[in-house]
C-alpha cells in the first residue's frame, strides 16, 4: 500500500472485462493493482464524501456537497509506465472512448511526453510612469536584485530548488494609456504555484515602485501558463484504428479523422466543440485530482488562440511516410501534487494515489494524453459512425431513468432504445417504458 507520492507502477493497465465488474468489484481491482490503502478505498465509495465542516472549510456559504461519478480510463502507456486514470465527470461516452484510443497506439509504445520546466508568471501592472525606456532600464539593471528579493520568502518550494529564476518585461498600449508590465519567471516545482506567485509578486511591488517611479496596481499570477507546456505525441497504424483490423479500412479511416481535424484547423466554430471534447478529458482528470481546471481550461484555450493568432484546434494530426496517423498537443499544464484541494479532499487524494505520480511534470503528461486520446475518440466516432451511436449506447440508462425507469427497467429500457430504429429521444424513451410497464 502507499500514499501519495510514492509510486506503486500499474504493471498493466490492460483490464478485459473491467466494464462488466460491480462498482465494489472495480474498487478492489484497483486497489490491488495501484496498491492504495483501505482508507483510500473508503474515500471512493460512499464514505468517501467531504464532510459539512470539511465543506465550509474550502468554500463560503456552503449549504451541502454534490456528487458526480469517478471512473477509470484503462489502457494507458505514457513514456512506457502504465497508468489508471480518475476522470471525474457526468457526461456517458468519455471514459469509454479514451480507453478505447488509448489501446490504439500501443504498437509504438503509446504516448510520449515532452515537458517544459514547472515555470509560472506573476505579473505586475506598473502604471503613471514618468519615462518608461528609463524604468525599463532601471528594471534590468536592477534584475538579480528583484529575483532575490521574491527568493526572500521562507519556502519549501525554493529550498528544493524552484523559486524566482528570471524577469521579463513588456510595454503595452491599453485603453488607459500605456503599461509598463513586469513578468516573474518562478519555478513552483510540484506546486501548481498561485499562492507562491502572487506572494512573491506583492513582496516586490514596493521596490518595484521605488525603482520605476511609477503606480504598481495588479500582482497577480497569470493563467497562461506559456513557459509550463506539456507536449504529447502518438502514432496510431491503420490496422489499430480500423474497424476490422484491415490495413484498407484502416486508412479510411484515417482519412476521415484528417478531414475532420482540418475543419477544426480552418473553423472556430468547429474548433470551439473540437476543443471541447479535448478537455472533456484534461477538465476530467483535473477534477478528478483536486486541481484547478477552470485554471487550466483558461490556460489550454488561450495558449490555443495566443499560440496560432486566430482560435483553432489544440491538436494535431498528420499522416507520416508510413501512413501512420500521428497525433500531438501542445498546451500549458499548470498542475500540482502538494497543497490545494489535492491535499484536502480525500477523493482527490485516492485518486492521486491510483495514478501513482512522483511530480506535477509526471501528471501533465498523463493529462495531456488523456486529452489526446479523447479527441481521437471524438474525431474517429464523426468520421465513421457518427458521434451519436457510441454516445447513446452508453446514455441509454441515463435516458431511461431520467424517464422514471427503477430497477430491472432500466436494463430492458436502454435495451430496447438501442434496438429502435427511429429517432432515440426522450420522449421514445417513455413510449418504451409505457409498453414496458403494460405488458
Amino acid at each position: 500500500m502507499h500514499s501519495l507520492g510514492e509510486s506503486v507502477p500499474v504493471e498493466n493497465s490492460r483490464l478485459s472485462g473491467f466494464f462488466k465488474l460491480s462498482v465494489t468489484e472495480r474498487r478492489k481491482l484497483v486497489q490491488k493493482l495501484s496498491g492504495i490503502t483501505q482508507e483510500h478505498v473508503d474515500a471512493l465509495a460512499d464514505n468517501g464524501e467531504l464532510s459539512d465542516e470539511a465543506a465550509d472549510r474550502m468554500i463560503e456559504n456552503v449549504i451541502g456537497t454534490m456528487s458526480l461519478p469517478v471512473g477509470i480510463a484503462t489502457n494507458f502507456v505514457v513514456d512506457g509506465k502504465h497508468y489508471l486514470i480518475p476522470f471525474c465527470l457526468e457526461e456517458s461516452s468519455v471514459v469509454a472512448a479514451a480507453s478505447n484510443m488509448a489501446k490504439r497506439c500501443l504498437q509504438h509504445g503509446g504516448f510520449h511526453s515532452q515537458n517544459d520546466g514547472p515555470l509560472m508568471i506573476g505579473q505586475l501592472q506598473i502604471l503613471d510612469v514618468p519615462d518608461v525606456e528609463e524604468a525599463l532600464s532601471q528594471l534590468n539593471q536592477s534584475r538579480d536584485q528583484i529575483i532575490a528579493l521574491c527568493n526572500s520568502l521562507p519556502s519549501t518550494m525554493i529550498k528544493l530548488g524552484g523559486g524566482c529564476k528570471r524577469i521579463e518585461t513588456r510595454v503595452i498600449e491599453s485603453l488607459s494609456g500605456p503599461m509598463l508590465i513586469l513578468h516573474i519567471i518562478v519555478d513552483c516545482r510540484d506546486a501548481m504555484g498561485a499562492n507562491a506567485v502572487n506572494t512573491m509578486a506583492e513582496l516586490i511591488a514596493p521596490e518595484v515602485e521605488r525603482l520605476t517611479k511609477g503606480r504598481v496596481h495588479l500582482k497577480i499570477l497569470s493563467n497562461l501558463a506559456a513557459h509550463r507546456l506539456a507536449r504529447i505525441e502518438a502514432t496510431f497504424t491503420p490496422e489499430e484504428l480500423s474497424n476490422d483490423g484491415s490495413f484498407e479500412n484502416g486508412q479510411e479511416v484515417i482519412t476521415g479523422i484528417i478531414e475532420a481535424h482540418h475543419f477544426a484547423v480552418a473553423d472556430p466554430f468547429r474548433a470551439t466543440t473540437h476543443n471541447k471534447g479535448v478537455m472533456n478529458a484534461i477538465s476530467s482528470v483535473g477534477v478528478a485530482c483536486g486541481q484547478d481546471w477552470r485554471a487550466i481550461e483558461a490556460g489550454c484555450h488561450a495558449w490555443c488562440a495566443h499560440a496560432n493568432n486566430r482560435y483553432t484546434s489544440m491538436t494535431d494530426w498528420q499522416v507520416n511516410e508510413q501512413g501512420n496517423l500521428v497525433g500531438s498537443i501542445e498546451t500549458p499544464m499548470a498542475v500540482g501534487i502538494v497543497g490545494g484541494a489535492s491535499k484536502v479532499h480525500p477523493t482527490a487524494k485516492a485518486n492521486l494515489a491510483i495514478l501513482g505520480v512522483n511530480s506535477a511534470n509526471e501528471l501533465a503528461s498523463i493529462m495531456c494524453a488523456a486529452g489526446l486520446a479523447q479527441n481521437l475518440g471524438a474525431l474517429r466516432a464523426l468520421a465513421t459512425n457518427g458521434i451519436q451511436a457510441g454516445h447513446m449506447k452508453l446514455h441509454a440508462r441515463n435516458m431511461a431513468v431520467s424517464a422514471g425507469a427503477i430497477g430491472d427497467e432500466v436494463e430492458i429500457v436502454a435495451s430496447r432504445l438501442q434496438a429502435h430504429s427511429g429517432p432515440k429521444t426522450q420522449t421514445t424513451v417513455k413510449v418504451i417504458l409505457e409498453q414496458l410497464r403494460s405488458e
